[in-house]
């Protein structure tokens, strides 16, 4: 499954903290949605109208916050949500700002190398998406082989694959489709002439139905049958000229990588990228 890639190695103490900042992280548009609904239901007056087929309908919460009860559950939903919201627009800022400066790297080094054109990255991240999740439910990762390094598509399948076939266990994992890909952080190197080494982190939100059951069975032991929206951090490398998976991590990673500084050469944060094709 789609988080059996991104087991921590962190001691209980770091494990039990990241899963709260998990958690927090990956409903932080949920929540700041939920905020905004509420007081746009309190601000705006109460008002009936016909929709289409003439049915009356009247703003959410035109009562829920009257009375005694009314005013206390407002104060509690104050309480609990207001304080997330500079953290939530913080975390959403950061990332949509990181985005646009990787995306713009990606855009000069094009001009250098067809390998940096987004277009064609996105594609070979599309591919590499597919490939994996492909390999990952016929539980054989060689599948992946040219998709993946060496050392991850073998500790994908030593770690978790042959062992839950020895525990008699079997992950459903179906892709429905890739709903985005955010660039977040870029390291541009260029070992060996064909940009080997160079590191690509994005964020990839896909529609996708993923959970663990027993083998003989069929009993869920963890997730829940049914298609969710689920994000995660892959990061590529080039390796032989192509981009490959090296790592996938969870979603609450984004925000770690947004607040790096891409690593690119000088002469391309002037902008001059025809002297550096010249130059590297």
């Amino acid at each position: 499954m789609l988080n059996s890639f991104v087991r921590s190695r962190a001691s209980a103490s770091q494990q039990t903290k990241g899963k709260r900042s998990s958690i927090l992280y990956r409903y932080r548009f949920l929540i700041l949605g939920a905020v905004a609904f509420i007081f746009f239901g309190l601000i705006h007056p109460q008002v009936a109208f016909a929709a289409p087929g003439g049915k009356i309908a009247v703003k959410m919460f035109s009562g829920l916050f009257k009375g005694v009860f009314g005013k206390i559950l407002l104060a509690i939903v104050l309480i609990v949500c207001l304080p997330l919201i500079p953290y939530l627009i913080y975390v959403y800022l950061k990332e949509s700002l990181a985005s646009r400066r990787t995306f713009k790297d990606l855009q000069r080094l094009s001009q250098v190398s067809d390998k940096f054109d987004w277009l064609q990255v996105k594609e070979r991240v599309t591919e590499c998406f597919h490939k994996v999740h492909s390999a990952w439910r016929k539980e054989d990762m060689q599948e992946a082989a040219g998709w993946m390094t060496n050392w991850y598509w073998q500790n994908q399948q030593l770690a978790y694959l042959d062992q839950w076939e020895k525990d008699g266990l079997v992950n459903h994992c179906r892709v429905k489709s890739i709903l985005n890909i955010k660039p977040l952080f870029l390291r541009y190197r260029n070992n060996g002439g064909v940009f080997d080494g160079s590191r690509l982190v994005v964020s990839i939100t896909a529609n996708m139905e993923d959970y663990l059951a027993e083998r003989n069975t069929g009993n869920i032991v963890q997730g829940e049958k049914g298609y969710n929206n689920v994000e995660a951090i892959w990061t590529f490398i080039i390796e032989d000229g192509n981009w490959i998976v090296a790592n996938i991590e969870e979603s609450h990673m984004a925000l770690a990588y947004a607040k790096l500084a891409n690593e690119v050469p000088a002469i391309l944060q002037g902008g001059d990228a025809t002297e550096m094709k010249n130059n590297y």
